[in-house]
């Protein structure tokens, strides 16, 4: 297997020490009202706030050299390659397999996560003639208010956020997987931070919070692999379709110092995961779906099911064991409605070893369930995800 030649310095020893030298210790504030100097703190010699209301703290690696720390096989590349076209021809129609996006709610910690990867691996070529598995690897998180952003920004939730060590701890960690053969997914939510991450995709998602933002429509315009545009918290399938419409167009945007034009995304679809009315998954939802698809001449029509988030709530709470619920219910209206099994390619789980959750406010760094128990959102075990896979499998 052919690899890429590695930084004669691991940047991931760079990354570390730079936590021992003084200049990088020494965090300065830059006010906007002040505009002072970046040299204490990253020893660069001018004003790097540009106005802004930060504080230095260190200089990170650049994307090339993150790349160079954990470079991706020739092999892989091609994989990747593969596995995209895969999927668009299943949005497309070309191909008849159900598309699954599944997988942890947030890939921490990467032992856990490499672990059900190999178990994910192994599913995914018993399934593969009729399901087209995509591992979630889900490196950045949104929240509603705010919280913990995810191992990119904060590889250890307790311990003091450390972008440099969150980049080469998930760089690493996504390339082992996508070597092992399979596809990953993550959602774009620092979009300034893609290189690096991107190009290790076949399948993005834009998150209900970010798919009204115009830098994000832009930014699906432009990736190479199938974009899922979720419909808004509030549940509006419109602003999706909104989304899908922007991202399926051309754009002029800046992209490291040039004016460029973004291509257009003929595989951005729609992905519900519900709103504050409930589930939007039945069959009058879909059928709302693709009258707006219709008025705007989407290409490539087809929606997903993330049958998690609001389309999973029990009593007010998110019930992980009705995730295989809703996919059996949405099978069923495959087999007796035209137009949703036409429009619906497959679904989004989340799904790990442990079935439920923690919250990291109730525990600490000793007590925390470090064997494959979301620390987000509630997950459907191993055991239960391998079972509804293989029904499904069986059934379609």
């Amino acid at each position: 297997m052919k690899t890429r030649k590695k930084i004669t310095r691991p940047v991931r020893n760079h990354a570390r020490s730079v936590k021992s030298q003084p200049h990088a210790a020494a965090e300065h504030e830059v006010h906007a009202s002040n505009g002072a100097r970046a040299g204490a703190s990253g020893g660069l010699g001018r004003d790097i706030s540009n106005g802004m209301n930060v504080r230095i703290i260190k200089k990170l690696p650049s994307a090339d050299e993150i790349i160079a720390a954990h470079p991706i096989s020739d092999e892989g590349l091609s994989q990747v390659k593969k596995d995209r076209k895969e999927i668009e021809d299943i949005l497309a129609g070309r191909d008849d397999r159900l598309l699954f996006i599944v997988g942890p709610c947030s890939a921490w910690p990467s032992e856990a996560v490499l672990k059900y990867a190999k178990r994910l691996k192994k599913l995914s070529d018993e399934v593969s003639e009729k399901l087209k598995l995509v591992m979630r690897v889900y490196i950045q998180k949104p929240r509603t208010i705010r919280g913990w952003l995810g191992p990119v920004n904060q590889v250890d939730p307790y311990q003091e956020p450390d972008i440099a060590e969150g980049a080469l701890y998930c760089r690493d960690m996504m390339v082992k997987i996508v070597e092992m053969g399979l596809p990953i997914a993550d959602e774009a939510l620092f979009t300034h931070n893609a290189k690096g991450f991107a190009e290790l995709l076949s399948w993005m998602a834009i998150g209900a919070r970010s798919v009204e933002d115009q830098e994000h429509r832009i930014f699906a315009s432009s990736v190479s692999c199938p974009v899922g545009m979720k419909n808004s918290t509030s549940g509006s399938i419109e602003v999706a379709v909104n989304g899908i419409v922007a991202a399926q167009h051309k754009h002029h945007a800046v992209l490291d110092g040039y004016q460029v034009e973004t291509k257009g995304n003929p595989y951005a679809h729609l992905v519900l995961r519900g709103g504050e009315g409930g589930p939007n998954y039945s069959q009058e939802h879909v059928h709302a779906a693709a009258a707006l698809f219709e008025k705007h001449k989407i290409k490539n029509p087809s929606i997903l099911i993330d049958v998690s988030h609001e389309n999973c709530r029990l009593n007010g709470a998110k019930e992980p064991a009705q995730q295989p619920v809703v996919v059996k219910e949405v099978l069923f209206a495959l087999k007796k409605n035209p137009e949703y099994k036409r429009l619906v390619k497959g679904f989004m789980m989340e799904s790990f070893i442990q079935e439920g959750s923690q919250k990291l406010e109730k525990l600490t760094a000793e007590t925390i369930d470090r064997g494959g128990l979301s620390i987000t959102d509630p997950c459907v075990g191993w055991d239960a995800t391998q079972e509804l896979l293989r029904e499904v499998a069986k059934e379609i």
